[in-house]
């Protein structure tokens, strides 16, 4: 059986991210709810307020990422 080349999409004229990009993307959120977890556990010791609300912005910021793309998977 013979493939009908007219009836094969690429990924670009699909739109759609590249399997290592979305890789990049996950890995990338986790390593910064990975920074936020490490930020909150120093504020705490220093008892820093600022440091401590920063860590708390990395991580929700990396959480809504992950849930992102984890919509976008589906």
């Amino acid at each position: 059986m013979a493939l009908d080349k007219s009836r094969i999409r690429t990924q670009d004229e699909a739109d759609e991210p590249a399997p290592i990009d979305q890789v990049e993307e996950r890995v990338e959120a986790k390593m910064k709810r990975i920074e936020g977890q490490a930020k909150e556990g120093v504020a705490h010791g220093l008892q820093d307020p600022e440091l401590e609300k920063e860590a708390q912005r990395l991580k929700k910021e990396a959480d809504e990422e992950l849930n992102d793309f984890n919509a976008k998977r589906k």
